[in-house]
């Protein structure tokens, strides 16, 4: 087995110690212009901008850096933003639970898990508004429109406040966005309305953007919005077309912290029992079969395992081989196409005697390389009666 591989964000520093002597100066021309500007500006998620302290440098830097270290523009921005928070109530859009966004809760933005750096993944999906019905419930008008988002704000909100904001912590977000099935009349008025609310008002909160299955006609989509973007926000994106998302997602996140739904082992209820149990990574070659053993399984021993290959579309089966001789193989997982479209495998076997788990994925009618994860936990017979009520 080979393991898939990795790709690094390579983070801005954050500690004045390594900035240039001429981004020193325009860190404190910031500090001097908007004193003049503001004697007391309000806090930005608890952080007081004229406090002196490390999180309110990490601040200003990434308005500064938005602003290629030009004062004067970063000012103009950072008041701008100043009065729209204040205009349109950013903190407490964080904290409201609109009874109306309900079904989108959880399902067209959202924020699951950590990137490989520790970075928080932001979620978004619009394709459940190829639905015309729920497309005029939630965006059918502009008070609607101006409800989702307000609820978008609110997601974001809460994820900004998981950052560190201190030199050589998290100080930014992974996001990631699913373009399957997104309509071109809505993508093209949400992706207006988004992109151009969190490039003037987040600067540099997002390390990367990465889109996921990307349909043929994003380019002509793109072309539309990318005049409105600068050159920084654009050196952000990673496309990824249709089919391709784990293979992309797994270059940013461990699979343990990718959704089920993008060829990942992530389900909602695991959040439920603490941090996920870390996975193991693989890839399978064109034309390879991979065999995972587990072994040293005991008698009356119970085995939960979970296992996805991105893209699937190969045979897949498990096994349980005894050690003792003359005892049969039981075919726990019989060998079975898995399309492209299913999640992950999660199932259990409690055995009978000593043994060990064998589990197949069979990728040799195919020439495409892919990633892969599994992971297992054993739970051993602690007394006799175990073994006897486990079932035949």
């Amino acid at each position: 087995m080979h393991s898939p591989p990795m790709a690094t964000i390579k983070e801005d520093t954050y500690f004045t110690s390594d900035l240039k002597a001429s981004e020193k100066k325009a860190l404190q021309d910031l500090k001097d212009k908007l004193r003049a500007a503001a004697p007391s500006p309000p806090p930005m998620w608890d952080i007081h901008l004229l406090s002196g302290h490390d999180r309110a440098d990490v601040l200003l830097l990434k308005f500064l850096r938005a602003r290629d270290f030009r004062p004067d523009d970063a000012l103009a921005m950072l008041l701008s933003c100043l009065a729209w928070r204040a205009q349109f109530g950013a903190e407490e859009a964080a904290a409201e639970a609109k009874a109306e966004m309900e079904e989108v809760e959880g399902v067209v933005a959202y924020t699951r898990g950590w990137d490989r750096e520790g970075r928080p993944v932001c979620y978004n999906a619009y394709g459940v508004f190829k639905e015309r019905e729920m497309y005029e419930r939630v965006l059918g008008d502009e008070e609607k429109l101006k409800r989702f988002l307000r609820w978008r704000v609110g997601v974001l909100e809460r994820g900004i406040k998981m950052l560190h904001f201190k030199p050589g912590g998290v100080n930014s977000l992974l996001q990631v966005t699913d373009l399957k099935d997104m309509p071109k009349r809505e993508l093209r008025l949400l992706s207006n309305h988004i992109l151009s609310l969190f490039q003037d008002n987040y600067p540099e909160m997002v390390a990367r953007k990465i889109f996921i299955n990307v349909p043929w006609y994003f380019s002509v989509l793109y072309s539309m919005f990318s005049p409105f973007l600068t050159q920084r926000t654009k050196s952000k994106f990673v496309i990824s077309k249709e089919g391709n998302a784990a293979e992309t997602l797994y270059k940013f996140i461990r699979p343990e912290n990718i959704p089920v739904r993008y060829g990942g082992l992530s389900r909602p209820s695991d959040l439920e029992n603490g941090p996920p149990k870390p996975a193991s990574e693989f890839t399978v070659k064109g034309g390879e079969k991979v065999n995972i053993q587990i072994e040293g399984i005991e008698s009356g021993a119970t085995i939960t395992w979970d296992i996805v290959v991105g893209g699937w579309d190969l045979e897949y089966s498990a096994e349980f081989i005894p050690i003792a001789q003359g005892s049969y193989t039981l075919a726990v997982d019989k060998a079975r196409k898995i399309e492209a479209s299913e999640e992950a495998i999660h199932n259990s076997f409690t055995s009978k005697e000593p043994g060990k788990m064998v589990l197949s994925v069979d990728n040799s009618t195919s020439r495409k390389k892919k990633v892969a994860a599994y992971r297992y936990v054993v739970h051993k017979c602690t007394t006799p009666s175990e073994v006897q009520l486990s079932p035949k």
